[in-house]
């Protein structure tokens, strides 16, 4: 297992598998790599034509967690691993994951261009409701008291799962893995809520991102993601957004992938909106 060593002293461990320009996926609120099978699907679909690292974010799956925990230690790891890499790199986030990386790209790291899957805000006037505003510090007390459970089941509700469908969760070989992860969902939260769409504005650091970004939703998603992708795209100096036909929050790997390979292939830049059949 292959691992580097953030700024912090955290071990991050990763996989890598191609050869070429350098693509890092950076997972959202509920994967990592030995629970997402896809993403090494997606890895191995583009290693012909680039250098793809997955890894475990800090806290789950074979990575270290030094606590306490602040978003700018996540763009330490980043930095790291593009420091593997060979110095620069394109990133791939998923959901909240989205978020991560477009702060990582803002923050001046060397990015070389980045893909954002369904940033998961959700805007006024949307059919579902937004976190609530102790969404973080209700996790974080849970983590606190050690009910791990509770943070996972918690962040379900938030997201629309029936409690019926919770409860099945809960009876599943899926849970102890939902509960490993249970104290790092918070870390989504804190990215999410420092850039959450406020009084009509993300973030005026969003605008340093200025690299080539393209902007996904799939169309058989969540309601609220359409309009969560349009309006991070249109706060984007370059910024390309599409939509994926036939695809939820979970892309296929065989869907995504050459919408990936042809984005990062392309020398132009622009503001397009096509989408993809």
């Amino acid at each position: 297992m292959p691992v580097v060593t953030s700024k912090d002293g955290t071990e991050i461990a990763y996989s890598r598998v191609g050869d070429g320009p350098a693509l890092i996926i950076v997972c959202g609120a509920t994967q990592f790599r030995a629970f997402d099978p896809n993403l090494a699907v997606l890895a191995n679909l583009l290693a012909p034509s680039h250098t793809v690292i997955t890894y475990d974010r800090r806290g789950r799956g074979e990575s270290g967690n030094t606590l306490p925990f602040s978003p700018a230690r996540e763009l330490e790891d980043i930095a790291v691993l593009i420091d593997a890499v060979g110095g620069h790199a394109s990133l791939l986030g998923y959901s909240s994951g989205s978020v991560v990386a477009l702060e990582a790209a803002a923050s001046g790291l060397p990015v070389d261009k980045l893909v954002m899957y369904e940033p998961p805000f959700v805007l006024p006037g949307q059919p579902f409701p937004p976190p609530p505003a102790d969404y973080v510090a209700t996790l974080e007390g849970f983590t606190a008291k050690g009910d791990d459970g509770a943070s996972a089941e918690y962040f379900m509700r938030s997201i629309g799962m029936p409690q019926e469908m919770i409860e099945g969760a809960k009876q599943s070989p899926m849970w102890p893995i939902m509960m490993s992860i249970g104290p790092t969902i918070a870390y989504d939260g804190h990215f999410m809520f420092d850039g959450y769409y406020a009084a009509g504005k993300f973030p005026v650091r969003w605008k340093k991102a200025t690299m080539p970004v393209l902007v996904l939703n799939g169309d058989a998603s969540f309601p609220f993601m359409p309009a969560a992708a349009d309006a991070v795209a249109a706060v984007l100096p370059d910024a390309t957004r599409r939509t994926l036909a036939g695809q939820d929050h979970g892309p296929k790997p065989d869907v995504l992938a050459p919408v990936l390979g042809e984005f990062l292939a392309d020398t132009r830049t622009g503001h397009l909106t096509q989408p993809v059949q």
